[in-house]
């Protein structure tokens, strides 16, 4: 890695499923800045997060990337993150970095507050309407308790709620609010400044409501946009979560028109974001700051978009569960995929060690900074996957087994070939000839239970009462 402490730069998506880069292998949506970090950097394509104890999936993801916890180490669903949990942020401002948070923290101010020294246009909540975001100026006294009233537009009865915040700037889209905020900061950086930074930017895109300057949705025409082969009109059976908001954003049963303009969307919020994360790139170019730094590219959760009848990220899919992720610059190998299993809160541990911090005590994730100089990462032969009460998943290298319970008894059991059915769309499970390798995930499954003190949290009590024993 490099010689001096590089500054760090993490871009941090809103509903970004792992496939939605075009130099990954999507050749539908174009994302030219996100493919420069791919480039220039170590693209992890098997990264993950463990699914979530919420709906709102993204508030135990955020939890676990931010304190490096396993998702039943947390408080609660991760609502907040407790001081005896360091905080990422924390971490790094410990060891002398400048941190700077903008957009998207949705586990709440006392965390926000340790973590950052600095910010800008701060979203405590889940969601907006992308061209009224409810956002705070930095408070150093760390009193984020405004609140002024605000339509959430995106909510069918059009309801007034308080919503904390101190300005709005109305007709300013998220994207473009988060990226001038760290461009503000960037250029009040100054010649002489000799400590590194942490520069975070959280986006809501592309998160619903799904809205951007129109130009970007012209480039995406619905009715060429070929679907996925795994869309269907409705799941299979009862997951237990099809009745949430997510899964109300399109009709029932699923039809291939709505699910076009619902892709097109998708891509064209997804476009635009890229365009904003160019103007931050070229910013650090332009400054002379881009071979000190490190940059992060992740998401924290996917999304089906009709995938399997679903329309959120609530299932054990790998739609849902792979993330994007990609780490380029200061020492970075350029132009690598790493395979290795790898979880998003992993990248607390790593970047620690790339920028020689000790790693807290109460960080849970494994360092795979090996991977980004050539080296091998310390990846996992299995993966552990947990929404709520209702599912549990365990993937190996090839296969994947998903138990469902829903209404307090077992309901289903799904088991895919991940190398010969990458769309999850053939389940195995009564196949005779996979009566031995389904026993075997199953004795996975129960090993990551106890890893990971699952059967003691309130999820999983519920869970495994209704599994057999």
């Amino acid at each position: 890695m490099a010689s001096k402490r590089p500054n760090i730069c993490f871009f941090f998506t809103d509903d970004q499923r792992f496939d939605t880069l075009s130099a990954l292998g999507n050749r539908v949506v174009a994302t030219p800045n996100m493919d420069r970090l791919v480039r220039e950097g170590v693209a992890f394509t098997q990264a993950h997060i463990p699914c979530g104890t919420s709906g709102a999936v993204c508030m135990p993801s955020r939890a676990m990337l931010h304190s490096g916890r396993t998702l039943f180490h947390l408080q609660g669903a991760g609502e907040g993150i407790p001081p005896e949990h360091t905080t990422l942020g924390e971490a790094f401002r410990a060891s002398g970095y400048c941190t700077f948070g903008t957009g998207k923290w949705h586990n709440g101010p006392a965390a926000y507050q340790r973590s950052f020294g600095a910010g800008d246009e701060i979203f405590f909540g889940g969601m907006a309407d992308h061209w009224n975001v409810p956002a705070y100026h930095y408070d150093p006294s760390g009193r984020y308790d405004r609140t002024c009233p605000w339509i959430e537009n995106w909510q069918t009865d059009n309801t007034v709620k308080q919503r904390r915040c101190d300005h709005v700037h109305a007709g300013k889209h998220s994207s473009e609010l988060i990226a001038e905020a760290a461009l503000r900061f960037l250029d009040s950086r100054q010649a002489g400044d000799r400590d590194p930074f942490l520069l975070y930017l959280s986006f809501l895109a592309p998160h619903d409501p799904r809205s951007m300057p129109r130009e970007y949705l012209d480039r995406y025409d619905p009715a060429a946009i070929v679907l996925p082969p795994n869309f269907a009109a409705g799941h299979a059976f009862d997951t237990g979560a099809l009745q949430i908001r997510d899964e109300k954003l399109a009709g029932f049963p699923r039809t291939p028109a709505e699910i076009r303009r619902h892709m097109a969307e998708y891509y064209a919020m997804i476009t635009h974001l890229d365009a904003q994360i160019g103007r931050v790139l070229a910013r650090f170019d332009a400054l002379g700051l881009t071979g000190d730094t490190l940059f992060v590219l992740a998401g924290d959760n996917g999304l089906a978009v009709g995938q399997h009848g679903l329309m959120g990220k609530q299932n054990c899919y790998d739609h849902s569960v792979r993330v994007p992720l990609v780490i380029s610059g200061a020492g970075v190998t350029p132009g690598v995929r790493c395979d290795a299993y790898v979880y998003l809160l992993d990248l607390f541990p790593t970047l620690c060690e790339v920028a020689g911090i000790a790693i807290p005590s109460s960080v849970e994730g494994a360092s795979f900074a090996p991977a980004l100089t050539g080296g091998e990462a310390c990846g996992r032969e299995t993966l552990y996957f947990a929404y709520t009460d209702l599912q549990r998943a365990v993937k190996d290298r090839r296969y994947k087994l998903i138990e469902y319970v829903v209404g307090g008894r077992h309901t289903a059991t799904q088991l895919f070939d991940l190398q010969e059915d990458p769309w999850e769309t053939r389940d195995l499970s009564a196949l005779p000839e996979q009566r031995s390798r389904l026993a075997g995930l199953r004795q996975e499954l129960l090993a990551w239970r106890e890893r990971w003190d699952d059967a003691a949290s309130p999820w999983g009590q519920r869970y495994w009462a209704g599994m057999p024993q």
